[in-house]
């Protein structure tokens, strides 16, 4: 049976961020490009669910991102598993304001 918050996350867009305020947008690369593992946070869940996610560099877009002015926007998708129930991370991030959107998509049930 697949968890209710899974099943909300998975329905529609939903506002997610990455990284900190002040973490630098090198880290974010690095994270991103070297130890491909990132974490996005859905931060209007009940006090916000932070998810772990192994980045799939093959499906991530970062040909707009400039990580040394910090602007451009990325596309990041990985897999992780949230309440027993593997999924996987899409989200289209603002570089700026390390915000955007997201969704998961649930693997198996």
């Amino acid at each position: 049976m697949i968890n209710e918050l899974v099943k909300r996350l998975s329905t529609g867009k939903h506002e997610v961020t990455i990284g900190n305020r002040k973490e630098p947008y090198s880290e974010i690369k690095e994270r991103l490009l070297d130890m491909k593992y990132i974490h996005i946070t859905f931060p209007n869940t009940k006090g916000g669910t932070e998810l772990g996610i192994n980045v799939d560099t093959d499906s991530c877009d970062l040909k707009d991102a400039d990580f040394e002015k910090g602007v451009g926007s990325v596309h990041i998708e990985g897999t992780t598993n949230l309440n027993y129930c593997d999924v996987r991370c899409v989200a289209d991030i603002d570089l700026k304001t390390k915000k955007g959107q997201g969704s998961l998509v649930i693997v198996n049930n």
